[in-house]
């Protein structure tokens, strides 16, 4: 994703233009109580207490948004820029949990290389996200490696005008699709190669964690199941072949993940197997993720192709059931 960041920015921007007026005219509905309150789940009575908890990771962390009923991103703990959602998972985990300490290090189109160095985004730049750890921290959960991979962007590269096979399989990407085409050129899955590549960026990034902060109890989460392995036009202009292998690609990702955290001997938040039946190819209230970035499914615009606020209650439901397990 860094090296599409500008793509990503031009999309967000472009959607937030185009629907902007029509949220303004149906009204955009304010949080509700529940809501404000944050807790997506009873405390399940086995976890323990924990004092100091920090969230490092990518946009499926922050759950990146760019307007919602409570405004715009949340710059409590991060830039503008870094898109941080007040719902996003870790700040509704912080508020079932209810640390005596919290930080929210999580940004946009972040990669284990901005866990030790800054990131520049739109209006700031985000320290290292280590630099929130301390050596009494606790709790900290890890959501990174799409980017690294590059998943996140080829999942953008996947999305056409249309969904025709002569269209969308000539490899071109954004936006005329043709993803599998495109990194499968010349017998080479690229994107493959990508996540293996990873695997020891996401164990050094796992043990940087250890190393500031030895006595924390360490979370990998991993992505949801919300990348179908088929289209849906109009939800989803993208054709059967192209969905079938970036949904194949998340599924290695996260495999990924798995060997990472087995090597670093830390624990796997899986986030995968509960979410299935919520993909893009769902209803408007049901999808936890959005392939265009309005979301009706608390109404918002978000950045295509990432979580909703539905889709962060999920991945909070799943981090707090870990903890209790």
């Amino acid at each position: 994703m860094t090296k599409h960041s500008a793509v990503f920015r031009v999309l967000a921007l472009a959607l937030a233009t185009s629907f902007a007026s029509t949220c303004l005219a149906v009204g955009v509905a304010p949080p509700s109580q529940a809501e404000e309150a944050g807790a997506v789940t009873a405390l399940p009575g086995s976890v323990p207490r924990y004092e100091e908890y920090v969230a490092l990771g990518d946009s499926w962390t922050a759950d990146v948004v760019l307007l919602d009923g409570r405004g715009t991103p949340d710059t409590r703990y991060a830039p503008l820029g870094c898109a941080q959602s007040k719902v996003n998972y870790p700040k509704l985990v912080e508020q079932t949990i209810r640390p005596t300490t919290f930080r929210d290090a999580s940004c946009g189109a972040a990669t284990t290389e901005h866990f030790v160095n800054s990131q520049s985004v739109l209006l700031g730049t985000n320290e290292p996200q280590f630099a929130r750890l301390t050596p009494t921290t606790d709790l900290v959960t890890v959501g990174i490696g799409g980017n690294d991979a590059g998943i996140a962007a080829a999942g953008l590269d996947c999305l056409g005008l249309v969904p025709l096979t002569p269209i969308t399989d000539i490899g071109i990407g954004l936006p005329l699709g043709g993803c599998k085409a495109k990194y499968t050129r010349g017998g080479v899955d690229q994107l493959s190669q990508q996540i293996g590549a990873s695997e020891d960026k996401l164990v050094a990034a796992f043990e940087g964690v250890r190393a500031i902060s030895p006595n924390a109890r360490i979370l990998a989460v991993n992505y949801m199941d919300v990348v179908p392995d088929h289209g849906c036009f109009p939800r989803l202009a993208a054709s059967d072949t192209d969905m079938k292998y970036i949904s194949g690609k998340f599924r290695e990702l996260n495999a990924m993940i798995d060997r990472a955290a087995a090597r670093a001997a830390v624990e796997v938040v899986d986030t995968f197997a509960s979410t299935g039946g919520h993909d893009l190819c769902t209803g408007p209230f049901d999808r936890y993720a959005e392939a265009y970035g309005l979301s009706l499914n608390g109404v918002a615009i978000g950045v295509p192709a990432h979580p909703n606020s539905a889709g962060a209650e999920a991945q909070a439901r799943a981090v707090i059931a870990h903890l209790g397990g």
